[in-house]
């Protein structure tokens, strides 16, 4: 199977990990990534705040650079850029005159037809043969994070279910995980201020992490470099907030499964959490 594939700027960052456990998940499930030629930041959390057609034009240009290399779909990891590119090819679909100025504003035309697909869909069209290939199953009690750009707005992204969504749960499931039904699967984590007001990451957060750890959880399983940097990096100050000393580890949904399928630990990028994420799955 072949796929376009957009990692964006988080992940050849802050979230270097995300990309190294895709690609190494990837390689293990017959999946080829094709990224996609010159491409550009999407704008993330900044662009729309500063210009509406600058937020429109960033992903139109993405996703114009994508058809012109003949990928029909293309593949965004971060819950961010996934949540832009899906969001402007909306747009742009919806509105004819909006799409023909843009196609100006970035210089080349496009059909804004590309279709853009998140981590969770991708991998759930492997969910059947997952089982098969198991070779150590990651036997881990596990509190799926799914966050706020992967399903919201409901009107654009269709995920599975906006409010319980349930496809990291299936694929936590056919590694061997058994999800946990929780109360903060959706809630917001602060997301991009993390700098700017650590104090509201913490609360967020750590709200997040004690109804994980309420709810016996061994480890989250996240699919968003914002969730995981919040949830993981900013452990110290969530955990004053709460006056407690959770170490429970926050892996992307692609490194426990990569475990699960028996990639080592190192490929899937798991020495560079700052909260230890160094259990091994259970053995069957």
């Amino acid at each position: 199977m072949r796929i376009g594939y957009y990692p964006g700027c988080s992940l050849l960052g802050s979230s270097r990990e995300f990309d190294e456990s895709v690609r190494a998940l990837a390689g293990a499930l017959g999946l080829e990534l094709v990224q996609v030629p010159d491409w550009n930041c999407c704008g993330a959390s900044s662009a729309h705040v500063l210009d509406h057609k600058l937020s429109l034009a960033l992903p139109a240009r993405i996703l114009a650079q994508a058809e012109a290399a003949g990928l029909e779909e293309i593949l965004a990891p971060c819950a961010a850029c996934y949540n832009r590119l899906a969001s402007a090819r909306d747009a742009l679909d919806k509105d004819p005159v909006l799409a023909r100025e843009m196609e100006k504003v970035i210089g080349r035309p496009a059909t804004h037809k590309v279709r853009v697909v998140n981590i969770l869909e991708v991998l759930d069209r492997f969910k059947d043969t997952l089982p098969g290939l198991l070779k150590v199953p990651f036997a881990h009690k596990v509190a799926c994070y799914y966050g706020c750009l992967l399903v919201r707005p409901a009107k654009v992204l269709h995920f599975d279910r906006a409010e319980d969504p349930q496809s990291m749960d299936r694929l936590a499931a056919a590694a061997g995980a058994a999800p946990l039904d929780w109360n903060y699967k959706t809630e917001c984590c602060g997301a991009a201020f993390s700098v700017t007001r650590t104090d509201l990451v913490a609360r967020l957060s750590g709200k997040i992490v004690a109804d994980a750890v309420r709810a016996g959880a061994e480890a989250i399983l996240v699919a968003c470099p914002m969730c995981q940097s919040n949830l993981d990096m900013r452990r110290t100050e969530s955990n004053a907030y709460l006056g407690a000393d959770h170490q429970i580890p926050v892996l992307f949904i692609t490194q426990a499964l990569g475990l699960a399928l028996g990639i080592d630990a190192n490929r899937l990028g798991l020495q560079r959490h700052m909260v230890p994420a160094t259990f091994a799955p259970a053995a069957v």
